[in-house]
């Protein structure tokens, strides 16, 4: 399984760099803040909305510290997807948010 740090996401965000990154939080839990850009699916709907995603994108799966996006990440690779795992999460996230 492919890593990111928060702090790559970061900089990348920063340089312009147009990221997909899919929030595996639950809603309540987005509303806290999310990294702008982000689209949230929550874990339990993963499997359900993968029909909307596009095999050709690179997309960065975050969650709250890592857990859940450990789990989103491995189980859209096996489908073939190219997925990286946000290493710690929202929790590690130092970056601007969006509410």
């Amino acid at each position: 399984m492919k890593q990111i740090t928060a702090k790559e996401v970061e900089q990348r965000l920063e340089k312009g760099e147009e990221l997909n990154i899919i929030d595996v939080r639950e809603v309540a839990e987005v509303k806290t803040g999310k990294i702008p850009t982000a689209v949230n699916i929550p874990l339990g709907l993963v499997e359900f909305k993968m029909p909307d995603l596009d095999k050709k994108l690179p997309y960065i799966i975050v969650c709250r510290s890592g857990g859940r996006s450990s789990q989103a990440t491995l189980f859209l690779e096996s489908y073939g997807f190219d997925v990286t795992n946000m290493e710690g999460g929202m929790l590690a996230w130092e970056g601007e948010l969006e509410f």
